[in-house]
């Protein structure tokens, strides 16, 4: 990545208007020619654009300014902006063609039956229908339950494997927690009763 400012013409626009820097010093930090700078201070180049602040900007500080006009040899260095660039994936709701809208309760039929331990709501979740359709498969009541035959949501490309195995990490933790819960209040009804 080059080391010029955002915008190099508009900033050097500012530089001759605003400040005593040489020509060179202007055309050095802007990676322009010299002759550039000097038709800006003429009035013949970049006649209609606007300065613009590499103060306000930041990429400039005053200091490094005045310390550059006071020695014209001292060249003016740009500030290092280091921008953070997360790579973390916002998960976009795809669109799921009609054909394939038929295949998510027969997907929730295939969970129900295959992980039993997954709630309804992580159901819903994965294949992308409501919670009160999965309870309806889950009891039987649905609708059109006689017609629904259990697919493999991952082989019909509704979700990633990834996500069903986070799914059922979830799954389990919730139930191990659940499991200790009841242990420590079955142990507490015990101490009550024996005092």
């Amino acid at each position: 990545m080059s080391n010029a400012p955002l915008m190099p013409m508009a900033t050097a626009v500012w530089l001759v208007e605003n400040t005593t820097l040489t020509f060179k010093q202007i055309a050095n930090f802007c990676n322009l020619h010299e002759v550039e700078i000097q038709g800006i201070a003429d009035g013949e180049v970049a006649k209609g654009i606007k300065a613009y602040n590499p103060i306000i900007a930041g990429q400039l500080s005053r200091e490094e300014i005045e310390l550059s006009s006071k020695d014209e040899n001292r060249p003016l260095l740009i500030k290092s902006m280091d921008i953070e660039i997360s790579n973390t994936e916002k998960k976009i709701k795809k669109y799921v063609p009609l054909s394939k809208r038929q295949d998510k309760p027969d997907s929730a039929l295939w969970l129900i039956r295959q992980h039993n331990m997954l709630k309804d709501s992580q159901i819903a979740k994965l294949v992308g229908i409501t919670k009160n359709s999965v309870t309806s498969i889950r009891n039987k009541s649905y609708w059109n339950y006689n017609n629904l035959n259990p697919k493999d949501p991952v082989a019909l490309n509704l979700f990633a494997q990834k996500d069903l195995v986070e799914a059922l990490e979830k799954a389990e933790r919730r139930i191990k927690r659940e499991k200790r819960e009841k242990e420590k209040a079955k142990k507490a009804k015990e101490i009550s009763n024996n005092e």
